[in-house]
């Protein structure tokens, strides 16, 4: 982070990153002063309600980051950058999006946390956009031009309005990652006619046979009754174990032993919710999805939630030292791809066990009728063993409400995730692993990647492929 004294001192010339943190109530005109070299510019966290008409000078720009400031409308300013193709804006007061404020080579486009209530048909113009996060907002509907968007591959509409999901979405060819949670069209079947005429349309049949996979009705399952229910003085936190979109995560301990007795667990983890929306939709979606997934072998354990006042969180069971994260977030470069340690190698054998490990928890989820919405190496762990513990529901959606189609619609897509796992990890294969392994798991990868959603494989195919 640099200081607003640097920049009116000439001491940044040359620099490719500036972020303020100062304040700012008017955009800097020394900024300008950057113009050949500035490509990343953050002005988050400060009181700004609009930018300069000329921004466009900044003529090296490819990002520009002003969440928490004071916008209402998304400035037509940014429209005429040439090179500009992330835009981020969470958490401002944003209510209209002009057309001609969108860049048409915007890749990254984040309006998390705004009072949006329609986006211009211009969008469905941005051949290049790959992430677009809308989560906490006022969409009823969305631009039927979007179904132009080919290369959109990560789309956040949770805690919205929208009481039905428009078919062109489940066209999509790339789209791996979508959360819907906190909208009309997941709280009753009645806010969703669609689906309903189309359950209705297929005899109510809720045991849809797509080869070996199957969308059952959800099982018996935890749900906040069933998961006990604690207070945040039941617990001590000890030191922060990691944090993510939705929440940090605590070492932590019970101070009742009573509960030690009644969950089975010592060492706890903790994992308090940071806020009421968060860049994925609200917590308590969150927290329903993920004690409606049910136990797995794969899943990271939950004992119980917490609810005192304000507090929201999760009580999980404490991952072993032994499991480390597989992969990183994705950067600013890679956009919706994971990344990883330069150090990372794997043998086909092991690749394949992470893999159908993998397939059978999302086979699993899908059949609790849950949608994870965020299948990434970086949220999972693993061990020596290649054992993997795999968690994270802050994109999580629930299907129940959904019709049958729609939620394989939607199997489909996160399969397309997990072959977007697989195709990160071959890279990292070593050169002595079996070719025939190697040579599968391509195949399978291509399968889950295939741009025709309905010939993609389901999660139970994915395993039956590995295991062969």
């Amino acid at each position: 982070m640099q200081t607003l004294a640097q920049l009116t001192a000439g001491q940044l010339q040359g620099v490719r990153r500036l972020q303020l943190v100062e304040g700012l109530t008017a955009f800097p005109p020394q900024i300008f002063d950057l113009a050949d070299t500035l490509e990343i510019l953050d002005l988050s966290n400060n009181q700004l309600s609009e930018l300069p008409e000329d921004l466009y000078r900044l003529t090296q720009l490819k990002v520009l980051f002003a969440s928490n400031n004071r916008f209402e409308k998304l400035p037509e300013a940014l429209g005429r950058c040439a090179k500009l193709e992330m835009i981020g804006f969470k958490s401002n007061r944003i209510k209209t999006v002009p057309a001609d404020a969108l860049p048409p080579q915007t890749r990254w486009l984040i309006l998390t946390d705004n009072c949006i209530e329609a986006l211009p048909d211009k969008i469905g113009t941005l051949a290049r956009l790959q992430k677009l996060a809308l989560a906490g907002n006022r969409l009823s509907t969305l631009p039927v031009t979007m179904a132009q968007c080919q290369h959109l591959e990560l789309v956040r509409l949770s805690a919205n309005r929208l009481s039905e999901l428009p078919l062109w979405l489940f066209e999509l060819p790339k789209l791996s990652w979508l959360a819907f949670a906190g909208n009309p069209l997941t709280e009753s079947p009645q806010a969703s006619p669609r689906a309903l005429n189309r359950d209705a349309a297929e005899g109510m049949n809720t045991n849809v046979n797509h080869g070996a996979a199957c969308v059952n009705a959800r099982q018996s399952t935890p749900s906040l009754s069933s998961v006990p229910k604690v207070s945040l003085d039941s617990v001590k936190l000890g030191e922060k174990c990691g944090e993510g979109a939705s929440g940090i995560i605590y070492q932590g301990e019970w101070l009742d032993e009573s509960m030690v007795a009644q969950t089975g667990a010592k060492p706890i983890a903790v994992k308090l919710f940071k806020g009421d929306v968060t860049s994925d939709g609200y917590p308590a979606d969150e927290l329903a999805c993920c004690l409606a997934s049910g136990e797995h072998p794969n899943l990271i354990k939950v004992i119980a939630h917490i609810q005192q006042g304000s507090h929201l969180g999760l009580v999980m069971a404490l991952i072993p030292q032994s499991f480390k994260n597989l992969g990183l977030p994705p950067s600013l470069v890679s956009c919706t791809r994971d990344t990883f340690s330069p150090d990372t190698a794997l043998d086909s054998k092991d690749l394949t066990k992470i893999i159908l490990q993998l397939a059978d928890v999302m086979a699993h989820l899908h059949r609790q009728q849950i949608s994870h919405g965020d299948v990434y190496a970086h949220n999972m762990m693993v061990n020596q063993q290649m054992d993997v513990l795999f968690g994270d529901f802050g994109a999580a959606s629930d299907l129940r409400h959904l019709s049958s189609s729609e939620r394989l619609g939607i199997e489909k897509l996160e399969v397309r995730a997990l072959g977007c796992v697989i195709d990160d990890l071959l890279p990292f294969v070593t050169p002595s692993s079996h070719p025939a392994q190697v040579r599968r798991l391509r195949e399978i990868r291509d399968c889950c990647l295939s741009v025709n959603v309905v010939a993609r494989p389901g999660f139970d195919e994915v395993k039956s492929a590995l295991l062969a």
